[in-house]
Formats: C-alpha cells, structure tokens, sequence
C-alpha cells in the first residue's frame, strides 16, 4: 500500500523520481501513516505562512502535522499530515546553492516528512540528527547533489 499521495497544484509534473524517495524514506524511517504533498505557487505559501505562523513572507516548505510526537505511533496506519512545497520558491534555491531541482525538491520533501514525524532543527543537537537524517536519505536515494 502506498502511505502518500502527491498533488501537483503547481503543474510543475517533474518528479517521478519522488516514488524511489518517499520507498527509501518510508523504509529508512518505519513510517507507520500515510500523508500527502501538495505543490503550490509562493502566493498560497505566503497566505499560509502568514496565517498559521504569523510570517508575513513566503517559505519553501510547511508540514502541518497531526501527531507531533516523535515516539507515540501506534502500530495500525494513522493520517501523518500534509506537507506543501512552493515549487518557485524551491527553483529559486535550487539555482542559489548551485545545485539540481531534483534534489532541491527532494530535500523539501524529506524536510518536510522529517517534521510530520516530530523531528525539528530549533536546537543544534536536533538539527545535527534531522539533517542527518536527510542527508542519509539523499545519498540512499541518489539524490544528494
């Protein structure tokens, strides 16, 4: 059974690759949920950042999770959560860290997953985990440049 669904609100239709990411992932991490992703344009971010956030500027990525806690999965499927990437906005810091929109996207979504899953990076020992994390699943993947 798949444990995501992906909808492209953006009609950005580049990222097939993502299934052969979110496997590893799914895997790597023991996701026991489903969740979904939706791409959007920077307009809707910047509504939904400023209004559930109270940022008044548009980000790359949010991850609206229904359970927060890292550990408190039970073992039948639950509903994870939502994760939306602004597909400008990953472009745009593609080409300013010189590297591919593949794995910008790539990132976002793992980033994003990463949260629904109760991680976070406001202290530096959990952004040292996390980032970990990601990276281990960029390299898994083939997607870490």
């Amino acid at each position: 059974m798949k444990l995501y669904t992906i909808t492209d609100e953006y009609g950005y239709a580049d990222y097939s690759y993502l299934d052969n990411l979110f496997d590893i992932a799914i895997k790597k991490l023991n996701v026991k949920g489903i969740f979904s992703v939706i791409f959007i344009d920077d307009d809707l971010m910047h509504e939904m950042n400023l209004k559930y956030r109270g940022i008044d500027r548009t980000t790359d990525v949010l991850s609206f999770a229904l359970n927060d806690a890292k550990n408190d999965f039970q073992e039948e499927i639950n509903v994870l959560g939502d994760i939306f990437v602004s597909i400008p906005k990953m472009k745009a810091q593609a080409l300013e860290y010189g590297h591919s929109e593949k794995r910008e996207l790539s990132f976002l979504c793992i980033h994003g997953l990463l949260h629904l899953l109760g991680y976070d990076h406001m202290e530096k020992e959990d952004e040292k985990i996390m980032f970990g994390l990601q990276e281990e699943i960029l390299k898994d993947a083939n997607t870490e440049k």
